[in-house]
This record gives structure tokens, C-alpha cells and sequence, in this order.
């Protein structure tokens, strides 16, 4: 008998197959459209995803572009990427799990812990149906493996074709623009094989802190929650708006509940992850900049509505969006490419591309806002 079979079952902090199945029973429906029409889609997304790779190679200077065999492309619905995140979530967090199961059995003895974990499991699960119906793409390097492969991108054909049809824009430019962005994501990590490590071990470190206090997890949030609705005092009793809050009354503050759930000893952590994912993005935004009206002919009219589609967003989906964090990732996309852009004016791309040589050259948070520090740090030589 295994230790997994004779080990005594251990509550669980989130209960997974409760996160599928509520992810699965909320998601959207996508857009109506006849089989025939699903296959064609499906099948023009997949052949537009190949056909990015050697466009992301020419601009990145990439060589690890010419060969993505060691992970997998799947064109899926919405469910099916919301039970893929689920099983990368676990993965992610299992291993912090088992060290609190040795380390402190007595928080997994909780009476009420098995009930906390089904409602965290229907909270993920609520999240997982929300974003499904926003995210175009995701490669995921976090996937279990299968079929002896490790990552795997992801392609949400329903919404890649939502979205086009709200932007009215050619479906074939739509798709390859994004699978542009998407491949730069598989690509960085088959440039920089020890990416996925580097940062599986950095979100393990950030989520056993978590797990430490697992027990007092759920007043936290709460705390965290009030922290950035409720309204604020001036001097002299004046109360101000909410903290961080927009124009509209949204709550602003950046990086959302998960930024205020952290320990002052795991600050160092998530600055670091919070600059690898805005080098990974900004990076992957300027390659999909990078083509020309050539490669895509009506990239300036897809750029121009895309940017656009912000602003007429509801309260909700705002509020939503703010909360998890996401407007916070799309600043990201921002700092991440403005650094990259001026390491490459500098240095040109091959002297950005020594960013994927070791954990060591990635840049800091205060080196993503001042990227000479980098060049300097790195000892690269300028332009001119």
C-alpha cells in the first residue's frame, strides 16, 4: 500500500473538486454558433498560433522559438480553462500544504476547516467562471505534465471570438495579434528553462507564509476587504473616499486583496514575482507590437479599439477587476514594456535578451522603473 493510501485523509484548506464543478456550473455561455462554424474557428486559431512562432522568433531574436515541442497548445472553451487553472492552482499550492500537514498538524485538525475549505473552493471556483470570460490566452508553465509535456498555452477561442465580433475587426488579424502575445509567453520560458523552477519555488515561499496562518485566513480577507472599501477620515472628521478609489468611486489600490494579505517578511517575495510578471508581460506586449501592418494588415485599427474597450466597463466589472488585482497586472503590461523598450533603444535586443540567461539578471521592481540601473548591473554595452 502507498503512503497516499494508507495516510489518513487531511482536511483541505481549499476543496478543489468544489472550485471545478462551481467554476463550471457559473461560466458564461460563449458566443452562439453553429458546430461547423465552432470547428472552423477552432481550427483557424490553432493554424494563426503556428504561424506566429517564427514572427515572435524574428522579433524577439529568440532561438528557443524554433522548437516548442516540450509544451502543448489546446484551443478550449471556457470551462475547460477553468478546470485547467484549478488543477495548476493545486499543484501550485500542494506542496505548501504537505509542509504545513508536517509542520503544524493542529491548524489541519480545525473542526471547521473542511467547511472553510468548501467555501474557499466555491469562492475560487466563482473567480475562475468570472475570468473565463475575459481571457483570450495563458500559457500556463505551471500545468501537471502530460503526455511527457510540462507547459501548456492555452487559447480561449469563445472569447478571441467575443471580442472580435465587439471590435468589430478582421477575425484572422484579431486572432494572430493575440496569439502573437500568448507564443512570446511559451517562448520565454523555452528561452529561460529555468524560469518555471525560479518561480514555482518564489510562489511556494509566498504561499507557505500564507498557509502558516492558514487558520485566521478568512478574517484577513475580510479585513482586507473592509481596508479598501470603507470610507476614510480626514482631520476634522471630513470622511474622503474610499482608499485608492477612482473617479467613479471604484476602488484603485494596486494588486488588489491578495497584496494586503501579505506578511511584512513576505514583501521581498512578491516584489520580485510582481517584476518577473511585468518583464514576462511587458516583454510579450512588445513583440505584439512589434509587427507592422505587413504581418498584420489592420493591427493599428485592432490596436486603437482594443485600448479603447477599457472605458466602457460597468461599476461592477470594475469593482471586480480591481479587487483581484487585474487592473493592477495591466499597469504591469505597461512598466513591463517600458523597460523592455528602453533596454532594447539602449542595447539592442540581444543585449535584452541576457535577461533570460539566469535568475540572477532579472530585474528588480525598482529596476523595472529605472531600467538604466539594469543596463549598468549588467554590464552591457550601450548604442552610440
Amino acid at each position: 500500500m502507498s503512503r497516499n493510501e494508507s495516510a489518513t485523509p487531511r482536511p483541505q484548506l481549499v476543496n478543489w473538486d468544489v472550485a471545478a464543478s462551481t467554476a463550471a456550473s457559473l461560466t458564461p455561455a460563449g458566443p452562439t454558433m453553429t458546430p461547423a462554424d465552432i470547428d472552423r474557428a477552432v481550427g483557424n486559431i490553432r493554424h494563426l498560433a503556428g504561424v506566429s512562432v517564427d514572427h515572435v522568433h524574428a522579433i524577439s531574436r529568440l532561438d528557443a522559438a524554433r522548437d516548442l515541442r516540450d509544451s502543448e497548445l489546446l484551443v478550449v472553451d471556457r470551462a475547460s480553462w477553468s478546470r485547467a487553472n484549478t488543477q495548476s492552482f493545486r499543484a501550485l499550492m500542494e506542496p505548501a500544504l504537505d509542509q504545513l500537514a508536517a509542520t503544524k498538524p493542529e491548524v489541519l485538525k480545525s473542526a471547521s476547516l473542511t467547511l472553510g475549505g468548501t467555501v474557499t473552493g466555491a469562492q475560487l471556483g466563482a473567480i475562475l467562471a468570472f475570468l473565463s470570460s475575459k481571457v483570450l490566452g495563458q500559457y500556463d508553465p505551471f500545468a501537471p505534465a502530460r503526455n511527457g509535456l510540462g507547459g501548456r498555452l492555452l487559447l480561449v477561442a469563445p472569447n478571441i471570438i467575443s471580442v472580435e465580433r465587439e471590435l468589430n475587426v478582421d477575425p484572422s488579424d484579431f486572432r494572430l495579434w493575440v496569439c502573437l502575445h500568448e507564443q512570446t509567453h511559451r517562448v520565454q520560458f523555452a528561452a529561460a528553462p529555468w524560469l518555471k523552477d525560479h518561480m514555482t519555488s518564489h510562489i511556494g515561499q509566498l504561499t507557505s507564509g500564507l498557509m502558516d496562518q492558514a487558520d485566521t485566513l478568512s478574517e484577513r480577507l475580510g479585513a482586507a476587504v473592509r481596508n479598501i472599501t470603507a470610507p476614510k477620515t480626514r482631520p476634522g472628521g471630513a470622511p474622503t473616499a474610499p482608499q485608492g478609489a477612482a473617479s467613479d468611486g471604484v476602488p484603485a489600490r494596486p494588486g488588489g486583496v491578495l497584496s494586503l494579505l501579505q506578511a511584512p517578511e513576505d514583501k521581498a517575495l512578491l516584489s520580485h514575482l510582481t517584476a518577473v510578471m511585468s518583464l514576462l508581460e511587458g516583454h510579450a506586449n512588445v513583440v505584439m507590437d512589434g509587427v507592422d501592418g505587413s504581418i498584420v494588415p489592420s493591427v493599428k485599427t485592432i490596436r486603437r479599439r482594443f485600448n479603447a474597450r477599457g472605458a466602457s466597463r460597468g461599476p461592477l466589472e470594475k469593482l471586480l477587476r480591481q479587487l483581484m488585482g487585474l487592473d493592477a497586472k495591466m499597469r504591469q503590461y505597461n512598466d513591463g514594456a517600458k523597460f523592455v523598450r528602453r533596454v532594447v533603444s539602449q542595447t539592442g535586443m540581444d543585449g535584452f535578451n541576457a535577461v533570460w540567461e539566469a535568475a540572477s539578471h532579472l530585474p528588480t521592481e525598482r529596476e523595472i522603473h529605472a531600467p538604466d540601473e539594469w543596463i549598468d548591473r549588467m554590464s552591457l554595452r550601450r548604442h552610440g
